[in-house]
């Protein structure tokens, strides 16, 4: 018969091993290797909300999005060639590069900068920024993972936030709020197909080859659909004269596309796709910050409580433990 004291050590053994094999333990988010690219992200893209305004005034927003493309295209592949990552993939994931190309690259950023021609960048931004309910979703259909209770009831309470808050843009919108609904739809429409986009590249055909070899081709594949749809939809290109509009489009392509995409697509492979999607609170709340001090964003009590709503149900979500299979 085996001695008590065997019994435990054997347990605690076991115990440790468990939490070591854990791929997603509940503080993950606190490890310096989550972390930094975590916040640096949300960083990054919080700034790019505003700089989309400057890009969809004076130049049609499908060819800003295929210059911001066309830009970043070149710099991925540059990225992948400095990592000594081989640019070569099988067709399988060809396949998925086109469609990454054709969801992310493409019909995302059509929604989205369509969208800012209706509401401020601080509301597209919360409105993306539930984008952790669609990843979460498609993740336990497409890759086993799991939702817990605790996620369901904070993505309940951020919901209800973002309805007070779309009520609180209705009424101030200068049109009388006509507009409104349209912008929500076209910002929900691309927060749809990002995440579909999100979801299929933490799958078996995305992990089989580098990410960042996926990614340049995705955006080759996307800056060519661009291209084409840019030129049915606006017509002939227009190149701007403004420095800023280029300076804007530059910080687009190498900070909000080449630094950024890498940093996420991982976080999303390693943490899940629900988890990671949750630095969209961070996002949301620089954004908005920037749309207060740049854009006049008047926060009345009815925005300061679906605001604070919202951050709730997302720091409840964020709290919950996801775990892949």
């Amino acid at each position: 018969m085996e001695q008590p004291g065997r019994r435990c050590l054997r347990a605690c053994q076991g115990h440790r091993r468990a939490v070591s094999q854990d791929p997603n333990p509940p503080h993950a988010l606190l490890r310096p290797r989550i972390a930094i690219p975590f916040i640096l992200t949300a960083l990054i893209w919080g700034s790019t909300w505003y700089v989309i305004r400057g890009q969809i005034t004076d130049v049609p927003g499908q060819w800003s999005i295929a210059y911001r493309f066309a830009m970043a295209a070149p710099a991925m592949f540059a990225l992948a060639i400095a990592m000594r990552k081989s640019l070569a993939m099988p067709a399988r994931a060809h396949g998925l590069a086109m469609a990454m190309g054709l969801l992310q690259f493409c019909g995302n950023y059509t929604f989205v900068y369509a969208s800012e021609a209706h509401l401020t960048s601080g509301v597209v931004a919360l409105l993306i920024g539930m984008m952790f309910v669609p990843n979460a979703l498609l993740a336990r259909a497409l890759l086993g993972q799991t939702v817990t209770r605790r996620f369901v009831l904070g993505s309940a309470i951020a919901l209800a936030g973002i309805a007070v808050l779309l009520v609180n843009e209705a009424r101030a919108a200068p049109m009388g709020g006509a507009d409104v609904p349209l912008g929500t739809l076209l910002a929900l429409g691309g927060m749809l197909v990002a995440s579909v986009a999100n979801v299929i590249q933490a799958g078996p055909a995305g992990r089989g080859v580098p990410l960042v070899t996926l990614l340049a081709w995705a955006i080759l594949y996307g800056t060519g659909i661009d291209v084409a749809a840019a030129w049915i939809v606006a017509g002939p290109p227009v190149f701007p004269d403004a420095p800023a509009y280029w300076l804007g489009t530059a910080w687009l392509a190498i900070a909000g596309t080449v630094v950024t995409f890498p940093m996420y697509y991982q976080l999303v492979r390693e943490l899940g796709a629900g988890r990671a999607a949750y630095n969209g609170v961070l996002v949301v709340v620089i954004a908005m910050a920037i749309s207060t001090l740049l854009e006049g964003y008047v926060w009345s009590a009815l925005a300061i409580t679906g605001a604070a709503l919202a951050t709730a149900g997302m720091i409840v979500a964020l709290r919950a433990r996801q775990v892949a299979p």
